[in-house]
């Protein structure tokens, strides 16, 4: 009671330029300084830092919380977003330029009487699968953006964002792209939507984060006419799907489920298209009430062996006593309720993977896939013959 409608968190490390220019952005809001603050996680010690945030200390309230630690997203984003004091938080990323009526719309329309949702805004002008130079050379000015900005809000309806141009999204949750979120802050408290720092590097976090807020029954929305405008930065796109297959990995890993699977598997967009496809087939391979496809890793035979294609149920048990039974003591060491398309086990992992028949149900995309990815994590492989 008595703060900010609004908390820009914003998490930052060696990204100066930009964030100048997100600074200048967020000075121009039409919401008055009054009513929101910046909070910043930064994760150096930077004269340089400290002076761009003096430059707008008459315009701005901006709250830095400063530590010397390697980069890491979601600790930077935690140190920040302990300290909010506003009503809502908007996540936003060091290198996202607002248009000025951005964040007043964003309040009026969908914070204003209270309401409980996680708005995902667009990120115009995002590449994430290009290489820039350490030194990008494109960063225009701030005065050359206006002029982007200013477009953007004379395009009411606008789709920019290819997140805007797909439906349906029947995982909602794969929406939530961390360079721009928006969500009340006593929602965060309730549920304890901090981010998850076991992720390191590049992507993934974000979904998982996602993935939570769904969980937790707070609806998801694209936001109408939100707009951030992406500005240029060095990036080394190789490097960074190294780091989402692991981060993946431990997603999975933490939840696994079959929309998690999917997405593994197949990207958000695929995940999204298969879903449903995917359940009515896995419905159709198992045959009691509640059950499910799974995955169970034990001793067989004296070797470390996971069995895919087992039934279980909602307390992760296989329901089929003779799985059961063939594992050395009776029962295998860990199940997880995955129908194998996706693993959270590294290449080579296990000794022997053995893929049961009821896997041949499966169309043939999806059977072959669990085939692909038993042979990455075993280093040998038992399957039935396909019909």
């Amino acid at each position: 009671m008595g703060g900010p409608k609004i908390s820009v968190v914003i998490p930052y490390k060696q990204r100066l330029r930009n964030f100048r220019i997100a600074l200048a952005a967020l000075a121009e809001q039409t919401l008055p300084g009054s009513e929101f603050e910046i909070v910043v996680g930064a994760l150096e010690y930077s004269r340089e830092y400290l002076a761009a945030c003096r430059e707008y200390a008459d315009r701005l309230t901006i709250v830095s919380v400063l530590v010397d630690e390697e980069w890491n997203l979601c600790r930077s984003r935690n140190l920040a977003l302990r300290q909010v004091s506003g009503e809502v938080v908007v996540f936003l990323d060091a290198d996202l330029a607002l248009p000025p009526h951005c964040l007043a719309s964003l309040y009026d329309r969908y914070y204003a009487d209270g309401q409980d949702v996680c708005v995902v805004g667009q990120i115009v002008g995002l590449d994430g699968r290009s290489d820039r130079p350490a030194e990008t050379s494109d960063l225009r000015e701030h005065r050359e953006y206006r002029t982007l900005l200013a477009d953007l809000e004379a395009s009411p309806g606008a789709r920019l964002d290819k997140r805007w141009r797909f439906d349906p999204f029947v995982l909602p949750w794969t929406l939530v792209w961390g360079a721009f979120i928006v969500v009340p802050a006593e929602t965060i408290r309730r549920h304890g939507l901090f981010f998850d720092e076991d992720f390191r590097g590049w992507g993934g976090e974000d979904q998982e984060w996602g993935y939570r807020v769904h969980a937790a029954g707070v609806p998801i929305v694209r936001g109408e006419d939100v707009y951030g405008l992406h500005l240029p930065h060095a990036r080394d796109v190789s490097s960074n799907f190294r780091e989402f297959d692991v981060n993946m990995d431990h997603f999975l890993a933490k939840w696994p489920s079959l929309d998690v699977e999917l997405y593994r598997a197949f990207d958000m967009w695929g995940a999204n298209r298969s879903y449903e496809e995917v359940r009515r087939e896995v419905a159709a391979a198992v045959h009691g009430p509640g059950e499910t496809l799974g995955v169970a890793r034990g001793t067989v035979d004296g070797k470390d062996t996971l069995v895919v294609g087992a039934p279980v149920d909602g307390r992760r048990r296989i329901t089929d006593p003779e799985v059961r039974a063939s594992f050395d003591d009776g029962s295998p060491v860990s199940v997880l309720p995955l129908v194998g398309l996706a693993l959270p086990f590294p290449g080579g992992g296990v000794e022997e993977c053995r893929v049961l028949p009821s896997v041949l149900g499966l169309s043939e995309r999806y059977r072959e896939a669990v085939l692909r990815e038993a042979k990455r994590v075993a280093r040998h492989v038992v399957a039935p013959e396909a019909p």
